[in-house]
């Protein structure tokens, strides 16, 4: 008990020894809204030459500590360089998997033909790595190949090892599992009479399955989740943990990122297969990089954006490669992919890789219906951040408040204040217009609760601009 509008936690109302009490009250204290410091977690496979053990999540903060965690080379280690390259400063957690038990490793091969008649070079492209090898002339094929394996055996950090015999240069991913068959292979000679013949890797299967690493998780606040296999099943996995972990009951929410360098057709039909407003995929076609490194790139650079409303448009994913001419997408393409659930990822002055507008997979409602609710994926993080901006005011200024007449209305005005001042910031807007809209009730069946209906009208990114130009003569 206390006076009618003065409450205390720690001085009792049953005193009687005189004296002048003061406790101390913080509920009032944080006036403005929480920061949005964005962590990320990415999974991938680890080599038995890591120190880290497989399930147990481990912050990261350097290429060469996840070299050491993880093994060089392994896909793990490959995601941390590339997620690091995108943004230096970035929160990043990894958690790495074994590869199945029953994967299979993807292979390719190297043959090459002489003798040279001239000195050249042959290079090797594994991925976005070219390995160089001196050929003098008269060198042999068997020798070129030999020279050869063993300048691949240098680059440690490569994602595949390899053997020779004769003139034939096996090359088998690190990793077991249908994610080696990404490897891209390419071989380039100049020397006269050497010719180096790729093909190209194949035959890798059964990636390891990713629920058991989303488990070990489940609780850790992430916000952005990488998936280091751009597959159905994988990308249902991390659905899966996203809409538990984001849901109502559980309100940690959070987004997840794939990459995608393969053909517009196959991209979008995947993003169909997966139509979820908190997963977006990064679309590089042509790209040597693996899509675990494109993926770990993207998430980075969502990462660095702490606005959850701005648009990521124009932004640099450092460290992806320049793709060809051939296959850069066509104007046409990109409308095509943001139609359809695909982020594409362009060219841009200075030949820098920029997103040119992120998009979620989210295309249509539960019932096949074309729906643009959650086509940017800033609206997404946009909701997340307005629930969680509500929810730390009302645990701040109501820990142990009692449920009465005059509570509904004391509720309303946080919720009012934290609107407005989201509305400062450009995340909501039209709070005013919208105000009659917010209700604070209390609930018709259970007597110890309020129930609040809280109108949200997100800020959009500015993606088009159209004028027309009349000419007067």
């Amino acid at each position: 008990m206390a006076s009618p509008n003065i409450s205390f936690d720690s001085i009792p109302s049953s005193l009687r020894k005189p004296g002048k009490y003061f406790e101390f009250n913080t509920k009032l204290a944080v006036r403005t809204l929480p920061g949005n410091l964005q962590k990320v977690l990415a999974i991938g496979q680890r080599l038995a030459s890591g120190s880290q053990p497989a399930l147990e999540p481990v912050d990261v903060f350097s290429d060469e500590q996840a070299a050491q965690l993880f093994g060089r080379g392994s896909y793990a280690h490959l995601m941390a360089r590339a997620a690091i390259t995108a943004n230096p400063y970035l929160q990043l957690t990894m958690i790495a998997v074994d590869d199945a038990a029953a994967g299979v490793a993807a292979t390719g091969t190297v043959t090459l033909g002489g003798p040279a008649t001239s000195a050249g070079v042959v290079s090797l492209y594994v991925g976005a790595s070219r390995v160089d090898v001196a050929v003098a002339s008269g060198d042999a094929a068997a020798t070129v190949a030999t020279a050869l394996k063993a300048a691949l055996d240098k680059q440690t950090d490569l994602p595949v090892t390899a053997s020779v015999a004769a003139a034939v240069v096996t090359l088998t991913a690190r990793h077991k599992g249908a994610a080696g068959n990404g490897i891209k292979l390419k071989a380039v000679s100049s020397a006269a009479g050497v010719t180096a013949a790729v093909v190209a890797m194949a035959n890798g299967a059964a990636d390891p399955d990713l629920a058991p690493a989303l488990a070990a998780v489940v609780g850790g606040g992430h916000h952005i989740v990488v998936s280091p296999f751009a597959d159905q099943t994988a990308l249902t996995a991390v659905r899966s943990h996203l809409e538990f972990v984001s849901g109502p009951m559980e309100q940690r929410g959070a987004i997840g990122t794939f990459g995608w360098p393969g053909t517009l057709a196959a991209g979008t039909t995947l993003a169909g297969q997966i139509n979820s407003g908190r997963i977006t995929g990064a679309w590089h076609r042509g790209s040597a990089r693996l899509p675990c490194e494109i993926a770990a790139g993207y998430a980075a650079v969502l990462a660095s954006e702490e606005d959850p409303a701005r648009p990521l448009n124009t932004l640099e994913i450092k460290g992806l490669d320049v793709t060809g001419l051939t296959d850069r997408p066509s104007r046409t393409e990109q409308e095509n992919a943001l139609y359809n659930g695909l982020t594409p990822l362009e060219i841009g002055p200075g030949d820098r890789v920029q997103i040119v507008r992120a998009i979620s997979t989210y295309t249509k409602d539960p019932q096949g219906v074309d729906d643009v609710a959650l086509l940017d994926i800033t609206t997404i993080r946009t909701l997340d951040y307005v629930r969680r901006a509500c929810r730390e005011r009302i645990a701040l200024r109501f820990p142990r408040e009692k449920l009465s007449e005059r509570t509904p209305d004391k509720v309303r005005s946080e919720l009012l204040d934290v609107l407005y001042k989201l509305e400062e910031l450009e995340i909501v807007e039209a709070v005013e217009a919208n105000k009659d809209g917010l209700i604070v009730e209390r609930d018709s069946q259970d007597a110890n609760r309020l129930d609040a209906k809280i109108p949200v009208d997100v800020v959009n990114g500015l993606h088009v601009f159209a004028g027309r130009i009349d000419l007067l003569l």
